[in-house]
């Protein structure tokens, strides 16, 4: 073989390369949209639904600001995103996207001038939404009011600051179709079904999360953390030691207070308030559908031996009860009959694993939703240091779990109050 040969033969392969990253690493830019046809009111009605199941507003809408006009901060592993603004604004929204554009969007995570999406937005899981649910969607975002809000900087650690780096995610981690009908289920199961893989993307906080952030093969639904609160595992809510009836599940997915289990909190709450609009059977369908969820495995290492807290940390933590909480969490309190609130004691944050749950609960409060009654606390990170709330945990987790203090408490505490603004 000459040397001429082998240079053109090298010459073949790295024009080759190039064209082969440049087809991976590139998509072409959307034309404009012309002319929009007029939606009825009843697909705007539709669309404005699937849009809240999408919880498209919790993300979209920073504290404070316009309605889908985006801006919020979202902190991942690989630095903070700023959610843009969907409004049918043309120049700073999405006023001049067709509906080719918004579908492949919503679909591949490819933004209508051709840039690639960050999977935080997660169209792993619209991407299982039909085409009458998108189109209903981009009716109802089109037919808002357009609000002139530019998009925030992103704050992305490099190399994933580089955008065309996420086509390589898309090729490792971008599976999954509508789901098909399953005739051995009901009806509304196979809706919950569709909602929660669906437009409720469940899964993306629910899901523990590889190196890549992309939710662990396997262990869809099992559990993970947002924002520094412990997302719950789904699997096995009706057979758990403090198990889910579909009554309770219900009134926890509304935002209202479940019996023996208490109220969403966290980045749960706004997702609670926003299902509780939509239609009830839809609510009722998602909770038939994950009470169904058989459990995982049991793990075959048995519990380490714990350690119960000494008598005078728990009658330090029920002086601080007595003080910071009797008033609406004791047997007697009139708030318990008021909103019908469980005993702290058998609270699903109390019970768990983690307390993560219940420390963020304590330090950030659960705020009152503007014009609607319900549960609500103050925060009291400014009014209990962490060797008081130490206390008062170790002394409301003896309750729940009189065998099982928390070995974590104190670390997870100090983490946790880090965060706290």
């Amino acid at each position: 073989m000459t040397r001429k040969t082998i240079w053109t033969g090298l010459g073949v392969l790295a024009a080759v390369g190039v064209a082969l990253a440049f087809a991976i690493l590139w998509r072409p830019a959307i034309a404009p949209r012309g002319e929009l046809a007029a939606a009825s009111q009843e697909q705007i009605r539709r669309g404005s639904l699937v849009v809240e199941a999408g919880d498209c507003a919790v993300c979209h809408t920073r504290p404070g600001g316009a309605y889908l006009a985006g801006g919020l901060g979202l902190v991942t592993p690989f630095g903070t995103l700023y959610s843009t603004n969907i409004t049918p604004d043309a120049r700073t929204g999405i006023g001049q996207w067709s509906f080719e554009a918004f579908e492949r969007a919503m679909r591949h995570g490819i933004s209508r001038d051709g840039h690639f999406l960050y999977p935080a937005f997660p169209y792993v899981h619209y991407r299982r939404m039909t085409d009458d649910d998108l189109r209903d969607a981009y009716a109802y975002l089109m037919s808002g009011p357009p609000v002139n809000a530019p998009a925030t900087d992103n704050q992305m650690n490099f190399p994933m600051s580089l955008r065309p780096l996420v086509s390589f995610w898309n090729i490792l981690f971008l599976r999954g179709e509508t789901s098909s009908y399953d005739a051995t289920r009901s009806a509304p199961w196979n809706r919950g079904r569709y909602l929660v893989e669906g437009a409720g993307h469940c899964a993306a906080c629910h899901s523990p999360l590889n190196l890549l952030g992309a939710e662990s093969s396997g262990e869809q639904l099992a559990g993970g953390v947002v924002d520094g609160w412990e997302a719950p595992d789904l699997r096995g809510m009706a057979s758990a030691p403090a198990p889910w009836t579909h009554e309770q599940l219900l009134a926890y997915l509304r935002g209202e207070v479940a019996a023996d289990h208490g109220a969403a909190a966290g980045p749960m709450r706004p997702v609670s308030l926003g299902l509780a609009r939509l239609p009830s059977a839809d609510v009722q369908a998602i909770a038939e559908y994950l009470l169904s969820l058989p459990p995982a495995a049991a793990s075959a290492v048995p519990p380490a031996p714990r350690q119960a807290p000494a008598d005078a940390q728990q009658n330090q933590g029920a002086a601080l009860f007595q003080a910071s909480c009797a008033g609406c969490h004791d047997d007697a309190a009139p708030m318990r009959q008021i909103d019908a609130r469980p005993a702290l004691a058998t609270t699903s944050a109390l019970r768990a694993d983690s307390p993560r749950n219940f420390i963020k609960t304590v330090l950030e409060g659960l705020p009152p939703t503007p014009g609607q009654a319900g549960p609500a606390m103050p925060p009291f990170a400014a009014s209990l240091d962490n060797r008081q709330l130490a206390q008062l945990a170790a002394y409301l987790r003896a309750k729940a779990k009189p065998q099982q203090p928390w070995q974590d408490l104190s670390t997870t505490l100090d983490a946790l109050r880090e965060q706290t603004p």
